[in-house]
C-alpha cells in the first residue's frame, strides 16, 4: 500500500528530518511508529498526507507515485486517508453529528450518503446517542471517538493516528486502542505514531522505530524499545 524508497527530507535551515528511509507497509497492517521527539515521526506522516514533499526519493501510495503529484491532486489523495490527531481538532460550534458529516461534505458527498454513513460511524465508536451533543459537553475520550468516527466515515483504506492517546488517561487510552484494533481487523491499514510504551509493548504489532531520521528497527510483534 505504502512504499518509501530512499526518502530523505531536508529543511531550508539545514535540519535533516529523514535520511534515506526505505520501508513498505502492506494493506491491512497495523504499524506503530515510535522514537524520541525529533526522530522524524511527524515528518513521516506529513509526507504521506502531502503536507510535505520529500527532498529525495519516492513515495508510492496504492501504486501511485505521490512524491510529486500536483497540488490539485492532493485533495483526492486525502480522501483515501483518515487522520486522527492528539488534540482531536473538532469544530467547537458544530454538534457531534455535524463534525462527522463535515468530513463527507468536504468531498461533496450527497445528503443521502451523509444521512446513511454518519449514524453508522457514530454507532461503531459507541456515540450514536450523542449525535446532537456539542464537543464541549464530551469527555476527552468521547471527543477522540468523535475524531475516529470522522476519520472512518468515508471508509478510507488508511487511518493515520498521530499520538491519539497523548491527552487521555490510561483506561480511556485502552478504549481507543481497542477501537483502532477493531477498525484494523475490518481491513483498514493503521499507522500510529506514539510515545505510549505500555500500549506498544502489549499490543505486539509491527513496530518501526525511527532515530535521528533513520529506521533503527523494523520488527513484527515488536516492542517500544530495548533496554541497553
Amino acid at each position: 500500500m505504502i512504499h518509501f524508497l530512499n526518502v530523505s527530507k531536508f529543511y531550508p535551515n539545514g535540519a535533516r528530518a529523514l535520511t534515506d528511509v526505505t520501508t513498505r507497509i502492506e494493506k491491512g497492517e497495523f504499524v506503530f511508529l515510535v522514537g524520541p521527539s525529533g526522530a522524524g515521526k511527524s515528518t513521516f506522516i506529513k509526507l504521506i498526507i502531502k503536507e510535505e514533499a520529500p527532498s529525495r526519493g519516492q513515495i508510492m501510495f496504492n501504486n501511485k507515485n505521490i512524491s510529486r503529484i500536483r497540488p490539485r491532486e492532493i485533495p483526492y489523495l486525502r480522501r483515501s486517508i483518515g487522520v486522527i490527531f492528539q488534540d482531536f481538532k473538532l469544530l467547537p460550534n458544530k454538534t457531534v453529528y455535524e463534525n462527522v458529516a463535515f468530513a463527507m461534505e468536504v468531498i461533496e458527498a450527497s445528503k443521502r450518503e451523509i444521512r446513511k454513513a454518519v449514524p453508522s460511524a457514530l454507532s461503531m465508536v459507541g456515540l450514536e446517542k450523542k449525535a446532537d451533543v456539542m464537543p464541549s459537553e464530551l469527555s476527552g475520550g468521547e471527543q477522540q471517538r468523535v475524531a475516529i468516527a470522522r476519520a472512518i466515515v468515508n471508509n478510507p483504506p488508511l487511518i493515520i493516528a498521530d499520538e491519539p492517546t497523548g491527552n487521555l488517561d490510561p483506561d480511556t487510552s485502552w478504549e481507543i486502542m481497542r477501537l483502532l484494533d477493531d477498525i484494523n481487523k475490518c481491513g483498514t491499514t493503521v499507522i500510529m505514531a506514539t510515545h505510549a510504551k505500555e500500549i506498544v509493548d502489549n499490543m505486539k504489532k509491527r513496530v518501526i522505530a525511527l532515530e535521528k531520521g533513520r529506521i533503527a528497527r523494523d520488527e513484527q510483534r515488536g516492542v517500544y524499545s530495548y533496554e541497553n
